[in-house]
């Protein structure tokens, strides 16, 4: 293809290279000083992280999984208990839940925004559940106590909170916020009549800090916010080994320190992420004019939710064949995630079939992650929007929709 350029999709060299003295500044202090794991460096973060969320504390932690799960078990998640979440997100979700000794109990998204749908999680606790004598929530099926519900900021946009939030109140469920992906995003609480930072909502808010997060580490690395002091201590003791303090072990824990080299890089970051979201704002916005008149479901933020767009996602009916189109032209492409939860093996003995989440199930078949970091130029849009909508067409042509239609095993 004559004029062909290459746009990844994803960029983690241009920001470090960009911050290149600054991180090796603080890599060498840690040598200098040979505080490799807590330390200045880790509390320091902490107390700014805490509040760019707008909450009272915040723990570091080794990843985002610890950090959901972490989060569960400081809240008063109890092996045996179950916990609601949905089908649509990364299985680190559920596995903090299954590793905290909780059941999984799976509700529907809102197909337009990918987020938990708060009338089906009603409707869920309506129907699926029940009251016992002490006012407990019991999911009737499995006969386990419901005890907290994990809405995910999938995308980098939050979920519809106030009305979670209401129903958790109702219920006596705890609120864990999976903020993996929604670092900075913003909700307006009709109930407060303000704006809210994702992660501080809930009683506990979890990120992580995987590289390509819009604020990663140079590795793995999470972290637990929240408003309540004793969730905080007792993540600081989850975090290493149960220890209240030096070879005083309360309980028992896990190893699930952030080290102090990735706080370094995490503090140096921090200054810069409220500006790549505006980016990220700025270039999801152009997305969307260069897009506008193309086949294809453009993503959807409510006046309510401020998006800090991690990932750019559209759908597509002919999704894997377009991507290939646009890998020829290429264009680095994504797919966040191609089989819902409730389907993969790994939760087969949970007894779901294709047909019970079929708006998980239908988004599973067409989204498509579009570039989208801060450094993305806008020639590079307008490249990945021009072969976009060639692919989409090309797709769509009558001979290609014979193709497809005549051998749909090879796609599975």
């Amino acid at each position: 293809m004559s004029g062909q350029r290459n746009v990844p999709f994803l960029d983690l060299v241009t920001p470090h290279l960009q911050l290149e003295e600054e991180l090796v500044a603080g890599f060498r202090e840690c040598l200098r000083s040979a505080h490799f794991v807590g330390g200045a460096a880790v509390e320091q973060f902490e107390r700014e992280f805490a509040a760019y969320c707008q909450t009272a504390f915040c723990v570091g932690v080794s990843s985002g999984t610890d950090a959901v799960r972490f989060a569960l078990m400081a809240a008063g998640v109890e092996p045996g208990d179950a916990v609601i979440t949905v089908p649509n997100t990364f299985i680190a979700t559920t596995e903090a839940i299954t590793q905290a000794g909780a059941l999984p109990l799976f509700v529907e998204i809102d197909e337009r925004t990918y987020n938990l749908d708060p009338q089906h999680l009603r409707r869920f606790v309506e129907s699926e559940c029940t009251l016992d004598s002490a006012r407990k929530l019991i999911h009737k099926k499995s006969n386990r106590r419901v005890t907290a519900v994990v809405p995910v900021h999938l995308y980098g946009q939050t979920a519809d909170m106030d009305p979670i939030l209401e129903l958790a109140e109702e219920c006596g469920l705890r609120v864990i916020e999976d903020s993996c992906q929604a670092h900075g995003a913003g909700y307006h609480s009709g109930r407060q009549r303000k704006w809210r930072k994702a992660g501080s909502m809930g009683q506990a808010g979890a990120f992580s800090f995987y590289p390509g997060k819009n604020l990663g580490a140079c590795g793995e690395g999470g972290a637990v916010t929240t408003n309540d002091e004793r969730i905080a201590a007792r993540v600081r003791m989850l975090r290493d080994h149960g220890q209240s303090r030096k070879y005083y072990h309360d309980l028992e824990g896990y190893n699930g320190r952030l080290d102090t080299i990735q706080a370094t890089i995490l503090l140096a970051k921090l200054k810069h992420v409220e500006g790549w979201n505006l980016k990220r704002r700025a270039a999801a916005e152009y997305y969307a004019r260069l897009l506008r008149d193309a086949e294809l479901t453009l993503p959807q933020a409510p006046g309510w939710v401020q998006p800090v767009y991690h990932l750019y996602v559209v759908r597509a009916p002919r999704r894997d064949a377009l991507q290939a189109e646009l890998a020829a032209a290429g264009v680095g492409t994504g797919i966040h995630y191609p089989i819902p939860l409730h389907l993969q093996k790994a939760y087969a003995h949970l007894g779901h079939k294709a047909g019970d989440f079929p708006a998980s199930e239908r988004v599973a078949q067409e989204i498509l992650s579009l570039p989208m970091y801060p450094q993305l130029t806008p020639a590079d849009q307008s490249y990945v929007a021009a072969r976009l909508t060639e692919g989409v067409a090309a797709t769509l042509e009558p001979a290609a929709l014979d193709a497809a239609t005549a051998a749909p095993a090879s796609r599975r």
